[in-house]
């Protein structure tokens, strides 16, 4: 079977420490036309780090509709592409999914190199069950909110949302509302970076660790699931 060149490969970047990167990312990199990125200074920071110059076009939520036909023309064109996004796995809560649909509907060939995300680390570190999960992302901040976190109060695997700094306390808030006190929660933030944190304990508990602290960086909840 014909094994054709990528047009588009989606990269992942580190989620703190810039020496996750793996050397595969890098040799890609070095080698593609055109680098998408989210935020043009935060992956220009990247490459300047491993000195890898390349032209940076901007790819985020707020314009991949209207870029995207141009870039399915450049590519069918023969350029190739890495897709970035800010950290982590492009497309898993960050811009992505959009362009790799439409591109593989273009017949055109997609290479997703495997690397950073945070979620995983969260998970393996609460101590939860990792044989079955749910990726819930960020949850809305209102419309259908409560109705998502009741259907989850009942969801017997485990459960992972992404919560920013400042809506974390209301989250935990809610978690001991829904899910009631004493389920067990793990918060992981600053995942990989020097302030790294991971509290683990009935909700209660949490919510209480974190109202006594100013909250920052990327914050990946973790839930038990409900037992029978």
């Amino acid at each position: 079977m014909e094994t054709r060149k990528p047009s588009l490969y989606v990269v992942p970047t580190p989620i703190g420490n810039l020496a996750d990167i793996t050397l595969r990312a890098l040799e890609v990199l070095k080698i593609v036309d055109t680098i998408l990125a989210e935020d043009t200074r935060t992956s220009g920071f990247l490459l300047k780090h491993y000195a890898i110059t390349k032209p940076l076009q901007s790819y985020h939520i707020f314009n991949e509709h209207k870029t995207l036909g141009s870039l399915l023309q450049r590519m069918q064109q023969g350029e190739v592409m890495a897709l970035l996004s800010d950290a982590g796995t492009p497309g898993i809560s960050d811009p992505g999914f959009l362009l790799v649909r439409e591109v593989l509907r273009a017949g055109l060939a997609i290479d997703c190199l495997p690397g950073a995300t945070a979620f995983v680390p969260a998970l393996v570190k609460s101590g939860f069950p990792t044989d079955r999960f749910v990726f819930e992302g960020f949850l809305p901040h209102k419309k259908g909110r409560q109705t998502i976190l009741k259907k989850l109060a009942e969801e017997e695997r485990t459960i992972i949302v992404y919560e920013s700094p400042h809506r974390l306390i209301k989250l935990l808030e809610q978690l001991c509302e829904y899910f009631g006190e004493t389920r067990l929660v793990s918060v992981s933030r600053e995942l990989t970076k020097l302030h790294e944190e991971t509290f683990t304990g009935p909700a209660r508990e949490v919510l209480m660790h974190f109202q006594q602290k100013e909250v920052k960086g990327e914050i990946v909840v973790v839930i038990d699931g409900q037992k029978n």
